[in-house]
């Protein structure tokens, strides 16, 4: 059984999407250990409970400071023993002694076609402003390996999806999500769960290429 470690900041609609999955029978032998927020007021965290999967709010407003706050997360999200940690629309930086208690085991959803609009100040909608500023008529949404960079991880999965006439940073962050993250986090977690991808040279290699 594959125990999942779900770290959130907001509403969690990629957290109800590997929830709904799950449920489905499409992600098999895994389960969702813990749901953590840094935000108390995030409503993923309701979504956590009323699905009855534990959930912890650990916030930096209740440490002295972000040293305390990181071993506070860190702690927090080791007492589970995750075999996966999942940013799912997690905004906490992760920090390096993080990354090297679950290496190659922590991975994140990024709403851009990486090494596009992403790295250090690209989430949220500031990616989807920025596209639309540069004109790409394509974006979309990664999933990678969380290494000691921003955004730098081995790569798992992407998937594009077509910029339209007339799209403001809301309608297109709300297409990335449907068309795009909602998919293929799902589907990483998946390929994981059934051993299907390994990182080789810091790169991606799913085992059927490797035939």
């Amino acid at each position: 059984m594959l125990k999942l470690a779900v770290l959130v900041s907001g509403g969690g609609t990629n957290l109800q999407a590997i929830m709904d999955q799950i449920a489905e029978g499409k992600i098999p032998n895994t389960e969702i250990a813990v749901v953590i927020s840094n935000n108390k007021n995030a409503y993923a965290l309701t979504r956590a409970e009323k699905a009855g999967i534990p959930s912890v709010c650990i916030s930096p407003k209740d440490y002295e400071s972000r040293e305390a706050f990181n071993d506070a997360f860190l702690s927090a999200v080791c007492s589970y023993e995750p075999d996966l940690v999942v940013l799912a629309g997690c905004l906490v930086v992760i920090p390096e002694k993080m990354v090297a208690a679950f290496p190659n085991r922590i991975i994140n959803i990024h709403p851009s076609l990486i090494p596009s609009f992403c790295g250090t100040g690209f989430y949220g909608l500031k990616v989807h402003e920025k596209a639309l500023e540069r004109g790409v008529k394509v974006t979309g949404a990664t999933v990678h390996f969380v290494d000691e960079g921003t955004d730098t991880g081995p790569i798992i999965l992407q998937k594009a999806v077509e910029i339209k006439q007339g799209d403001t940073p809301e309608v297109l962050q709300k297409r990335v999500m449907v068309e795009a993250e909602w998919q293929i986090l799902p589907e990483a977690i998946r390929l994981i769960a059934e051993g299907k991808i390994c990182v080789k040279d810091h790169r991606v290699i799913r085992q059927e290429e490797e035939r």
